[in-house]
């Protein structure tokens, strides 16, 4: 949206309707709105293509109103909410329309559907337990204008589950592995598959699993190459980084 106006702001200079100084000083006026208690940044779509997302953990029920109606009111659509918890999202939902869903935590403000990318994201999780944080990814994903393919609980400990998929694997632009315990499933993808592979640990695990950091470290040490690591749990980066990869690899 906000590309769109400063496109319609340089048309109006080319067309003489506007003076280069007034288009300036139009575009000096308006990289942030200021609530008191956050700062929106507004050229953040202008700047990376997609519009700031709201990280809901942490925030009052009325800050995530604020902020979000503020985004709105710029013409804001497909408004993403991480980290929103089911009590706050009951408020949130009251006050403005809100898409919900309380596995992945993630809200979705004025949510429109629309693919923007040619390209496939496959999903993958190790085990249904992983799947909380594989739908952050996913729901992010197509959010952000992408085709995306879920293939859950496909682990490495029944390995004839994600081969029976390798055609889904090998027709993806990008992969995300999320995998919790030893974190293999990244190592497996990524010496299937000819696409990036983004590996995402997770906090399952007994307790030698240190809350997800021997997942991190194992898939940090994947043998197998193009495969990049994004935080444990980080369902969110993983599905970002993905749409970023597929809108610029265009088709397969």
């Amino acid at each position: 949206m906000e590309q769109q106006k400063a496109l319609e702001l340089l048309q109006k200079v080319k067309d003489g309707e506007l003076s280069p100084e007034e288009a300036v000083l139009k575009l000096k006026m308006s990289p942030f709105e200021d609530l008191g208690y956050a700062k929106i940044d507004l050229h953040r779509e202008l700047r990376q293509g997609i519009p700031e997302v709201i990280f809901g953990s942490g925030k009052t029920p009325e800050q995530i109103i604020g902020i979000a109606s503020a985004m709105q009111a710029r013409g804001g659509e497909n408004i993403l909410i991480t980290r929103l918890c089911t009590e706050s999202a009951k408020i949130v939902g009251e006050q403005i329309p809100l898409t919900y869903d309380p596995m992945s935590k993630i809200g979705i403000v004025g949510r429109k559907s629309e693919i923007t990318a040619s390209g496939t994201i496959a999903v993958a999780t190790g085990g249904t337990s992983d799947m909380p944080v594989a739908e952050e990814a996913a729901l992010t994903a197509e959010v952000l204008g992408n085709k995306v393919v879920r293939l859950y609980d496909v682990g490495v400990a029944g390995l004839h589950r994600l081969l029976s998929k390798l055609d889904v694997l090998m027709d993806a632009q990008v992969v995300i592995a999320v995998a919790g315990m030893e974190g293999a499933l990244a190592s497996v993808v990524g010496g299937l598959v000819d696409c990036p592979v983004i590996a995402v640990p997770t906090s399952i695990g007994y307790g030698s699993n240190f809350n997800g950091l021997s997942a991190l470290l194992s898939m940090l040490n994947s043998c197998a190459s193009g495969v990049s690591v994004v935080n444990i749990d980080n369902g969110f980066g993983a599905g970002y980084l993905a749409s970023m990869i597929n809108h610029i690899g265009g088709n397969r």
